[in-house]
């Protein structure tokens, strides 16, 4: 019995083995043109800046676990016609890569926004975000007033989880004993599993997409970077009152399909925060800016008064 056992562990070792991919091969797939690399904090940080460069108060976009720049394709183009757009992959995702000292805490999240913003010499801007870039973006706004004109919280984390679903490599990246397992394997169908759980409509999930989500996770240190990310999670016990002192205009945009990040967690940011708009897409999950570019982008162009 234990033979057979060993046997099948090694199988399942064999099957779904996945080195890290080199990061020029990912560069050439993931990093095409208006793609560029900006040296802040000691890395290379990947991120497309687009739309007119006179605008006082550009859109930054952050997105959630284990996601990339690519999940704002869509509202980048609805909105880099009348908005400068930036979008970047946050350090521990995408090609930027892993903080060197494996800090990834909020603090250390909230400083590296104000650096970025310091190397683009911006002053100010519209700050979005998705799931755990919703949390850093109000953690900015907290952190640093002045740099944030108005918020944008998509499904954003922040608060106690009332998970109703998660997906599979979530749940396995929070099991410390498994962290040198994750470190060297990634089966496909894990990813294109906890990408049709985050979608309202999974029938939504192409094979390009999981490719995404798939290959980028194989850039080097960002599976570790997952593992570190999860065990290093703040106390949300507090969030409420943090929350509450947000004083500037804020859009809260959530799925109404959201397992991961329910919609109860939308009503408790639009009661913390004094004046908020709320706009739920009952028919999209944990990523609709995604999942729905078009109409997601409509509420943001409604709330920015285009």
């Amino acid at each position: 019995m234990l033979l057979l056992l060993l046997l099948a562990t090694g199988g399942l070792l064999a099957w779904s083995w996945a080195p890290d991919l080199p990061l020029d091969e990912l560069k050439a797939h993931w990093a095409l043109p208006p793609s560029q690399f900006i040296e802040v904090q000691g890395m290379q940080v990947h991120l497309r800046d687009e739309g007119p460069r006179d605008d006082p108060a550009p859109l930054l976009l952050l997105h959630g676990t284990s996601s990339s720049l690519h999940t704002w394709d869509g509202w980048a183009q609805a909105l880099a016609g009348k908005h400068r757009v930036i979008r970047l992959d946050l350090p521990g995702f995408g090609l930027t890569g892993p903080f060197p000292d494996g800090d990834y805490h909020m603090p250390q999240y909230t400083a590296f926004l104000a650096a970025l913003l310091d190397k683009l010499q911006i002053r100010q801007v519209v700050l979005a975000g998705n799931s755990l870039g919703g949390q850093i973006a109000w953690e900015t706004a907290l952190a640093y007033p002045q740099r944030v004109a108005r918020l944008i919280l998509v499904d954003s984390a922040g608060f106690p989880l009332q998970s109703t679903s998660v997906p599979i490599g979530f749940r396995l990246a929070r099991i410390p004993a498994l962290a040198p397992v994750i470190g060297k394997i990634l089966p496909r169908q894990m990813i294109e599993s906890s990408v049709r759980n985050v979608y309202g409509d999974p029938d939504r999930v192409t094979p390009q997409l999981v490719d995404r989500y798939y290959e980028l996770t194989l850039r080097a240190g960002n599976r570790e970077a997952l593992v570190q990310r999860f065990g290093q999670r703040d106390d949300p016990t507090l969030n409420q009152a943090r929350v509450s002192r947000i004083g500037i205009p804020t859009l809260i945009i959530w799925g109404g399909r959201d397992g991961l990040i329910p919609l109860p967690h939308a009503k408790q940011y639009q009661l913390a925060i004094k004046g908020s708009q709320l706009a739920v897409f009952d028919g999209l999950g944990h990523v609709p800016q995604e999942e729905d570019a078009q109409a997601t982008a409509a509420a943001v162009a409604q709330f920015l008064g285009d």
